[in-house]
């Protein structure tokens, strides 16, 4: 587990199911992600990824190093991060932008194989990108269309 400012990555554990169960997000932001409880079940090649603040639960995301990948990356040792939610009692206080800076060496560290992260993220979702611009991702220039309409393909180079 890597750390910042009581900030840690680490594996979903069934000690984090009470707190993410408990997430909260406003309309302008779930139509953008899925809430944890969302991934009780997840199938070989997804990986459950909790941000903890002081070993609470505040953030949650998939990596995944299946077929999907290849929608979104060339790279064929590349994960792609989705379903990024901080729930929303904890938003506002950094731990978002900090859980994302702590990714390149937990990648590097759990998924020693993979050299790249991509992900999509959608057109009006503007908080999220600039999040993402600030850890260090760049615009591939890529596009797709999403369920909501346009998603930028970004992607975060761990060479």
């Amino acid at each position: 587990m890597e750390k910042i400012d009581c900030i840690e990555l680490a594996h979903f554990s069934n000690e984090h199911v009470e707190v993410l169960n408990s997430f909260e997000l406003p309309e302008n932001q779930s139509q953008f992600t899925s809430l944890p409880n969302k991934f009780w079940e997840v199938t070989e090649g997804q990986h459950r990824i909790v941000i903890l603040h002081d070993n609470e639960p505040v953030g949650f995301f998939l990596l995944h190093s299946t077929k999907r990948v290849k929608d979104y990356s060339d790279n064929q040792n590349a994960m792609l991060l989705t379903s990024l939610s901080l729930n929303h009692a904890k938003q506002g206080k950094g731990y978002a932008k900090q859980g994302m800076l702590l990714l390149r060496e937990f990648v590097t560290t759990q998924f020693p194989t993979c050299d790249e992260i991509a992900l999509a993220v959608n057109h009006k979702n503007i908080a999220a990108q600039q999040l993402y611009v600030k850890v260090g991702f760049t615009d591939t220039g890529n596009r797709k269309i999403g369920p909501k309409g346009e998603q930028f393909i970004m992607k975060l180079s761990l060479l």
